[in-house]
């Protein structure tokens, strides 16, 4: 990811970067993502990470950032003699993009006022004193 403001805005970024952008999730959760949503059913951490080609770890670790991040959900599967397991699936992409751009409108918002206050601080000011030599 970018280091800088500008650099970021330089960057040639996909929509699945936003992920990255908003909550500092990292390459292997855009994956996890992107299989959650191409399947058309949910996927137990042990599926998941058959289908990215990692340890039964890393998939869990990345799946309880998708989960933090609020970007998929996980149910609960009983079975019928007793015992349950957990599937992941992801969350309605309508309600995620609604909570990115309430977010972005938030931060906007707070870098207006910083702005602001940056330039009541060190803007010119008509009554500063000049030095004469």
């Amino acid at each position: 990811m970018a280091d800088s403001m500008s650099e970021m805005l330089q960057q040639d970024m996909e929509c699945e970067g936003l992920l990255e952008c908003f909550h500092d999730l990292k390459e292997i959760d855009r994956n996890v993502f992107r299989h959650l949503n191409d399947t058309n059913e949910p996927l137990t951490v042990d599926d998941i990470a058959d289908e990215i080609d990692r340890e039964r770890s890393t998939a869990y670790r990345s799946v309880q950032r998708l989960i933090q991040a609020g970007f998929i959900r996980k149910e609960q599967v009983n079975y019928e003699q007793g015992g349950y397991y957990h599937v992941y699936l992801p969350r309605d992409a309508d309600e995620i993009a609604h909570e990115m751009q309430r977010m972005l409108n938030d931060w906007y918002a707070q870098m207006g006022q910083l702005i602001g206050e940056f330039n009541e601080k060190y803007g010119n000011k008509p009554d500063t004193p000049t030095v004469e030599r």
